[in-house]
């Protein structure tokens, strides 16, 4: 299932989070900086030893449930295809807070290998509001643009709760089987708060087959835990210097992460 899980070694996957971009609050005016950071972090991704880096507009909070403007994907295109040059591994997209046609359609343009989704099935209380997935739509969309692209799918992602009474095995069952997701994500309450240990296990009970991703939370110190039921990991924070997520990714933690991961 792609050069991502090859030789049945776990994932290692790189956040690069964007700093805010044109039309968001806190855009600076200043387009190269955002470049330059996002090649950074890339460039210490790669020397650390992950499989891939995913590529998200972190720095544009507040976020919209419905598609993001097209200043948004132009930017994000302009900064994937920088990185794209830049490194060898794969690249994906997360746009948040949940268009995933522009994620596939920056995949189509930057050549790209894998979206990220945050609501695919079902519906989540978030802090914009109420969001319905739509992999109807979604998966149709893939198929006309870029069909080779997998999509990874979060289950009751971080920043919401579920709409309705569904466990968290019949949402990860749905999302895989009626959703058709390429691999399921699961995270803790927020950005830098880890999983339950208890609900990956869960997920892995419900759908032993299935891909499964862990999507924040990853330490160090907790990677070898969770990749007894989890086949990689999505690290952005603790990769940082200092562990703070404001700060440019360091090489050295990425590398001694990859380190771990590679020697189970």
């Amino acid at each position: 299932m792609s050069a991502l899980f090859r030789n049945r070694h776990k994932a290692v996957i790189g956040v690069i989070h964007l700093r805010p971009l044109p039309g968001s609050p806190r855009w600076s005016g200043n387009f190269q900086s955002v470049v330059d950071r996002a090649l950074s972090d890339a460039n210490a991704y790669a020397r650390g030893g992950v499989d891939a880096v995913i590529i998200e507009n972190f720095g544009d909070a507040p976020f919209t449930k419905a598609s993001t403007g097209p200043e948004t994907v132009t930017a994000m295109t302009a900064a994937g295809s920088a990185v794209r040059a830049a490194i060898k591994i794969p690249i994906g997209f997360n746009v948040l807070r949940n268009d995933v046609c522009a994620a596939l359609a920056l995949c189509a343009a930057c050549g790209g290998s894998f979206v990220r989704v945050n609501v695919h099935t079902g519906a989540m209380v978030t802090d914009q509001g109420i969001i319905e997935g739509d992999a109807y739509h979604t998966i149709r969309y893939r198929q006309r643009i870029c069909p080779g692209v997998l999509l990874f799918a979060d289950v009751h992602v971080k920043h919401a709760v579920p709409l309705g009474e569904f466990t968290i095995e019949d949402s990860a069952h749905d999302t895989l089987e009626r959703g058709l997701a390429d691999a399921l994500i699961i995270s803790g309450t927020g950005t830098g708060v880890a999983a339950d240990i208890g609900d990956v296990e869960r997920v892995r009970r419900a759908c032993p087959k299935a891909r499964i991703l862990l999507g924040s939370g990853v330490t160090l110190e907790n990677a070898r835990e969770f990749l007894r039921f989890a086949d990689g990991l999505i690290v952005g924070t603790s990769l940082k210097v200092g562990g703070r997520l404001d700060n440019p990714v360091d090489a050295k933690r990425v590398t001694a992460l990859t380190r771990l991961v590679r020697s189970r």
